[in-house]
Formats: C-alpha cells, sequence, structure tokens
C-alpha cells in the first residue's frame, strides 16, 4: 500500500507548519529574548539592521521545515507524537552543533546561546509535531485551526512580552 501524499499537500503541511514555527519564533525572539537583543554586542547586529533581516532568517526556518519533512517521509515518521520527538531530536543536533561552533569562535553570550539553541530545539520540535499530524490525516482543515490559533497566541504572547519590556 502506497500512503503516498501529493505534492500540494505536502506544500500546504510545510506551508502550516512554518506559521507555526514563526509564531513561536516572534514570540521567543521578539518576546523572551528581546532584552539580549538590545544590549550593546559586538556579536549582535544592530536592532535596526536584524529587523531588515528578518526574512532570512525565516528562510531558514522553511530550509529546516524542508529538512524535516524530507527525513521524516523517508523514515516513515507519521502522528503527531513520533514527530514531535523526531523533531526535538533533530533539533538538538542541529541546536546543539550551531551553539557549540557559535561559542567556540564568537563573543557570544553563553546564556543567550543556551536560550537561543532551547529555543530551536522547541522550534523544531512543534515543526517536527505540525509535520507529523499533517501526515497522519487525509484533511488538514482541524490541524490548519490549530496552528491558526497557536500562531495567534504566540504573536499575542510575544507583542505583550515586548510591551512589559518597553514599560
Amino acid at each position: 500500500m502506497d500512503n503516498a501524499k501529493p505534492f500540494g499537500y505536502l506544500i500546504k503541511i510545510v506551508l502550516l507548519t512554518l506559521l507555526a514555527v514563526i509564531g513561536f519564533d516572534f514570540f521567543l525572539h521578539g518576546g523572551v529574548l528581546a532584552r539580549f537583543y538590545s544590549e550593546p554586542s559586538s556579536f549582535l547586529l544592530t536592532q535596526e539592521e536584524a529587523f531588515r533581516l528578518i526574512p532570512l532568517g525565516y528562510v531558514t526556518l522553511l530550509l529546516l521545515v524542508v529538512l524535516l519533512i524530507w527525513l521524516m517521509l523517508r523514515l516513515g515518521v507519521v502522528g503527531w507524537r513520533p514527530g514531535l520527538v523526531f523533531g526535538l531530536k533533530i533539533g538538538i543536533l542541529i541546536g546543539g552543533a550551531s551553539a557549540l561552533g557559535l561559542i567556540s569562535i564568537s563573543t557570544v553570550s553563553p546564556i543567550l546561546m543556551v536560550a537561543w539553541s532551547l529555543g530551536q530545539v522547541i522550534e523544531l520540535g512543534i515543526a517536527g509535531m505540525v509535520l507529523g499530524s499533517g501526515l497522519a490525516v487525509t484533511r488538514l482543515r482541524t490541524l490548519s485551526v490549530k496552528v491558526t490559533v497557536f500562531f495567534i497566541v504566540m504573536f499575542g504572547l510575544g507583542v505583550v512580552l515586548q510591551s512589559i519590556q518597553i514599560s
């Protein structure tokens, strides 16, 4: 039996996953870690430069989601729980390797690097969960609603955290 999904369906799953990950990313970087980005640093760009380059960060997230779905399809990872576990494992490997590499050659704060890496682990866990959920069903309506609500909540919490830090 072939349970392969049509290419258009896979594109929809990837876009839904990207929406969920961007929502969490905004909450994390725009809210939780925002104070780190406002402190002077020889490692970080200015806030204006970083803001201008946000689309590059989202392309990075897209590439990670594409890598994850490619691996999940090849390895037969289906369902929200197996997807979550797989995403977390890949997140630990990618986030951990990136953190160790940056710590070894830069002036980045170890606290920021640990927080950034943990965030990446969570982002890839979320991505694996959404991808696994999408691969397990034939219709994306329920998943689309859940992802949209998640995005709105994460975005809202990010805005609240920003306003608290500004005050």
